[in-house]
């Protein structure tokens, strides 16, 4: 009878969020487009969901799922939240570069 595999371990689960974390604070720091960075901290917001389910099942407790529920609950609001600026500012200003509309004066 063959061998099952072993469980993936915590600490690559861990790697990976903390990997996709960066790449959005990367995102977030050094993108000049708004789209850009919205997308950046919606991936950071998911490296957080991937650590809250990965401590859940390796602690075998239910807090974590819930947890990862209301930070998907909170990604909902801000990407209407921010679809709805980002139609705004395109209207008015004609341009999604951050540089170009960093202030509120027309």
């Amino acid at each position: 009878m063959p061998l099952l595999p072993a469980a993936v371990p915590l600490s690559w689960y861990l790697l990976l969020s903390a990997v996709l974390f960066s790449l959005g604070v990367a995102g977030f720091l050094f993108r000049k487009n708004i789209i850009t960075v919205f997308m950046s901290i919606e991936l950071m917001l998911n490296a957080v969901n991937l650590s809250f389910i990965a401590f859940s099942y390796h602690l075998k407790q239910v807090d974590g799922q819930i947890f990862s529920f209301f930070v998907m609950v909170v990604a909902a609001a801000e990407a209407a939240v921010g679809l709805g600026i980002i139609l705004t500012v395109y209207k008015n200003r004609s341009t999604l570069e951050i540089d170009e509309i960093d202030s509120m004066k027309n």
